[in-house]
């Protein structure tokens, strides 16, 4: 299997030209993958780039790939987004690092009132930080041509204020309707998954004021960290990514 890498600045490279690895990027590559000269690699900016080349030159400070392909990937019309509830444990970074290997656009951490991490003061950078690192390696792992974004921490306030724009989707075991009877509308889909304790019913009806829908994947409970990703496949088919 060709092995990737990602390069913010390979930008602007074009046929011809090299990008150079360099840092952690550059140590993984060579240290860990053990890259040789004359391999054949792909790199990405993380924003639709997709570069081919060979390698030219290999040390443990920076690789130097020589590019012999650039291709440019669009964003889908209609992404998915995943608003994943604060959980404890590792539990919302499993969910988080198998939503971005199955094509989630974007990741919303939720403070939820059950949510029993908490990220508050500088531990909210740090827990954003934590989750951009885990979707950013994810990413590199499925060989993405897009990394998604993890945006700031949200309340149900601000995840409410969301659903005016976008097509909200909480996933509720007790639920009426199925995941499976929906239809696109063109819209990005916003998929809310709730904590170990599940969703608070004042967050349900909060969220459902604002025009969200409550959807069941089926009979069984799942936990917080099989939800989202176990919704993303199901909405990659309707959507007809897969």
């Amino acid at each position: 299997m060709v092995l990737h890498f990602l390069a913010p600045a390979s930008t602007d490279a074009e046929v011809g030209e090299t990008v150079v690895l360099t840092g952690a990027e550059a140590k993984h590559a060579a240290v860990v993958r053990r890259v040789r000269v004359g391999e054949t690699v792909t790199i990405g900016d993380g924003s639709g780039v997709w570069l081919t080349g060979t390698v030219e030159d290999v040390s443990a400070s920076q690789v130097t790939v020589r590019v012999t392909e650039r291709r440019t990937h669009q964003p889908p019309s209609s992404r998915i987004l995943l608003a994943q509830a604060l959980a404890k444990g590792d539990r919302d970074e499993l969910a988080v690092q198998a939503a971005c290997e199955l094509g989630v656009d974007g990741i919303i951490p939720w403070q939820a009132a059950r949510s029993v991490s908490r990220w508050e003061g500088a531990k909210a950078a740090k827990g954003r930080e934590r989750w951009a690192a885990i979707v950013r390696e994810a990413a590199k792992q499925a060989h993405r041509a897009w990394v998604p974004d993890v945006t700031e921490v949200h309340s149900t306030a601000q995840l409410a204020a969301r659903a005016q724009a976008e097509r909200m989707l909480v996933l509720d075991p007790t639920a009426e309707h199925r995941l499976t009877g929906i239809r696109p509308d063109g819209r990005d889909v916003v998929l809310v998954v709730g904590p170990e304790g599940g969703i608070a019913p004042e967050e349900l009806a909060r969220l459902e004021d604002a025009g969200a829908e409550r959807v069941r994947l089926g009979d069984t409970v799942l936990r917080t960290s099989t939800a989202g990703p176990a919704a993303i496949a199901v909405l990659s088919g309707i959507l007809g990514r897969w």
